[in-house]
């Protein structure tokens, strides 16, 4: 069975949580702390909304000139924001047991193993979860190419044109869309030089071999169109959202 294969079977078995933080600087090691935790779950590769979403006043740990440049958190921003110690229980009980799919997934599970050894925790999130690394995943789909958010994002054609800057719970939802399309989104409009006719093929099916046959044509139920709806409604919030407003004819 193929990595693809076996990504998509666990999708349909377990829950599965596509995770990012922000933190006050790149090395954990010389103390970081994370001020930023955003989580999206997805059951059988559907948003079930079901989120975490927290930002963490990092005690006694400024942050770095150059991490505000990238994620815009200030301290001032996060003077009556939890300290971790007050929202682990929380959060550990929300990721035990699940698959968490994090891009560059060594940052996030060293930041957050260090942040629960804190707090009194002995095991380790890989003890209880499964990690699916995305730039291991991309690495090995596309090899020689380059395999950030922004540039999967492109590749998959993700819009993630509202992100000017990081954010642990934009990065997540962006990173949910990109994860399904590596795993068996339909992305892909070829033409079929025998016959003429456009046929819609999944990037997964062609690399893996599987086949030069059209995919069945699958339509969105009416509880799917109105998840659609709500997650173009939450993009609205964050700016101007193109989609939706082809959705309402504006």
């Amino acid at each position: 069975m193929s990595v693809t294969e076996q990504q998509g079977e666990r999708s349909e078995a377990i829950r599965q949580i596509v995770l990012d933080t922000e933190t006050t600087g790149l090395e954990v090691e010389q103390g970081h702390r994370i001020i930023e935790v955003g989580c999206v779950e997805l059951r059988k590769r559907r948003y079930t909304h079901n989120n975490f979403h927290r930002y963490v006043h990092p005690e006694d740990r400024e942050i770095d000139p150059g991490a505000v440049e990238v994620h815009g958190i200030t301290m001032d921003f996060l003077a009556d924001k939890p300290k971790f110690r007050e929202l682990a229980e929380e959060l550990w009980n929300y990721l035990k047991g699940a698959e968490l799919i994090i891009h560059n997934a060594a940052f996030d599970v060293g930041f957050l193993n260090r942040e629960f050894a804190r707090c009194g925790y002995r095991e380790k999130l890989e003890d209880v979860c499964a990690i699916t690394d995305t730039v291991a995943m991309a690495r090995r789909l596309h090899p020689g190419q380059r395999a950030t958010l922004d540039a999967l994002c492109k590749r998959y054609e993700v819009d993630n044109s509202n992100r000017e800057l990081h954010g642990a719970l934009l990065d997540a939802g962006l990173l949910a869309d990109v994860y399904l399309a590596m795993t068996g989104g339909q992305s892909r409009l070829s033409l079929d030089t025998q016959s003429g006719e456009s046929v819609r093929r999944s990037r997964f099916v062609e690399l893996l071999g599987a086949g030069d046959g059209p995919l069945p044509r699958v339509t969105a139920t009416p509880d799917e169109l109105e998840a659609h709806r709500e997650r173009l409604r939450a993009l609205e919030k964050k700016g101007r959202c193109l989609w939706q407003a082809e959705l309402e004819g504006g």
